[in-house]
């Protein structure tokens, strides 16, 4: 028993000693979110509402080309277990080109629903403060593929302090952009919504710039860089990147999709209804980007595990993944509770939208277990590469269960925006049971790996990750 104490709490200090990073970089991250929608939502209760429109639209888009970065990690880390460096160059040669094709073919997605944005229901008045913004935020999506894509690789390889420090310099400029463009500040003009995004768009193109000439330029990753610029293709890298990026950006874009209806349908509610709708989905951001760095830090060390073949490490990683992310949701919960009146006041001087708000607490509280769950396994299984059954799930939680939960609690039950709320404890509680069922299934039984090679020295180009 004192054994295995004493090895849970090193799979706990190798969890937040990667995951801290992560985590400060997050915790910059939601500061800057809450810094925009403060300056906004000071600004107008029009100008938050739009905000809340066009963010959680976008949302869907942005959160499917995270999750296809996401399938890098997995296979970057697996190969950094083995020092296969030169191979790690060439995988993200083929990732980079990857990635941005997937998010070009978002950005034309995302193009066509600003063509049909009059047809949305939302509020008349919001119209003219959306387009502009929308337009904005649009030049955004391949800047953020690009960062991911070498924040992935930096994760994999167990640097999770770079990232850190250029999410935090980008979003400090993002803050004082912010200042200067909403209010007109320093001899600035008077942007109001639309300055906001010229900020984050200006954010999102220096960290994109930043990570990729570290990667390129730092003398400490020549070997990567130069197998990036002239090392051979990896057979069948290609497939494999599309087999563990897909799966896994289906279910994130499936799952951010669930609040972006929750979003349209918080518009037909009305403007005040959508204001309080993106202030407490912010809040909320709390919580979740706390179980992301804790999930990222997870699944980077069941990799390593997985390409070592260790499986009742990537267990234990994976439990001890859950009580830390258990934990902290423990005491964003309780500041929830104690603090949520103070955070809320922040956003907006409107009494109706601190009142309506103020009612969504406890459904906020609720779906935080869920959410700490589902972020746990679902990047407990990533780490493994069999994302397979993520596509069901997701289509299953969110679009069987989720959306619909969404709809009748909302309409139907006339619970209005509290039963948009607690809709979502409903699918993120069946998604994070079967992420953790599927997971603990691929890693119970010792199987071999496909692909593995069977002579010594010798490697299958294709087996690279850990497929159970």
């Amino acid at each position: 028993m004192k054994s295995r104490t004493i090895t849970y709490l090193q799979t706990y200090r190798s969890i937040l000693r990667l995951g801290l990073p992560i985590l400060i970089g997050q915790l910059g991250t939601i500061v800057v979110g809450f810094a925009d929608n403060i300056m906004v939502g000071h600004y107008s209760t029009e100008a938050l509402a739009s905000a809340s429109f066009v963010n959680n639209l976008f949302n869907c888009g942005i959160f499917a080309c995270l999750g296809f970065t996401y399938g890098i990690t997995p296979i970057v880390a697996s190969l950094f277990s083995r020092n296969m460096n030169e191979e790690i160059g060439s995988t993200m040669r083929t990732a980079l080109k990857l990635n941005v094709a997937f998010s070009l073919a978002v950005t034309l997605i995302m193009g066509l629903f600003y063509l049909n944005v009059e047809r949305m229901g939302q509020p008349e008045e919001l119209i003219p403060v959306i387009k502009p913004y929308f337009l904005i935020y649009l030049a955004g999506v391949v800047p953020v593929s690009v960062f991911n894509v070498f924040a992935q690789w930096s994760y994999a390889i167990n640097n999770t302090r770079m990232p850190m420090w250029i999410i935090l310099g980008a979003n400090a400029l993002n803050i004082i952009g912010n200042y200067m463009l909403i209010y007109g500040k320093w001899g600035m003009p008077e942007l109001g919504l639309t300055g906001a995004g010229i900020s984050t768009l200006t954010a999102r193109l220096l960290s994109a710039g930043l990570i990729m000439g570290a990667f390129m330029w730092r003398k400490k990753y020549a070997a990567y860089a130069s197998a990036f610029l002239h090392g051979k293709m990896m057979r069948g890298m290609k497939g494999k990147l599309n087999r563990t990026s897909w799966p896994v950006s289906v279910q994130m874009a499936l799952e951010s999709g669930s609040f972006t209806f929750a979003a349209i349908v918080a518009g037909w509610l009305g403007t005040v209804e959508l204001a309080s709708f993106q202030i407490i989905v912010i809040v909320g951001m709390l919580g979740f980007c706390l179980y992301y760095s804790v999930g990222a830090a997870t699944s980077v060390l069941v990799a390593n595990a997985c390409g070592l073949d260790d499986r009742a490490g990537m267990r234990r990683i994976a439990y001890g993944g859950y009580h830390v992310t258990l934990f902290i949701g423990t005491l964003s919960s309780l500041a929830f509770v104690f603090g949520g009146k103070y955070l809320i006041s922040v956003f907006t001087d409107d009494t109706a939208v601190l009142g309506m708000t103020m009612s969504l607490i406890f459904p906020l509280v609720l779906y935080q277990l869920g959410d700490a769950t589902q972020i746990n396994f679902a990047n407990a299984l990533r780490g493994t590469s069999n994302v397979m059954p993520m596509l069901w799930i997701a289509f299953v939680s969110y679009v069987i269960i989720g959306s619909p939960a969404t709809y009748l609690l909302a309409l139907p039950a006339g619970m209005g925006v509290t039963g948009i709320i607690l809709s979502f404890s409903v699918s993120l509680f069946f998604a994070g049971g079967c992420f953790a069922y599927f997971f603990f299934r691929s890693t119970g039984e010792d199987k071999s790996r496909k692909g593995r090679g069977t002579v010594s020295g010798q490697r299958d180009d294709v087996s690279m990750g850990c497929e159970l």
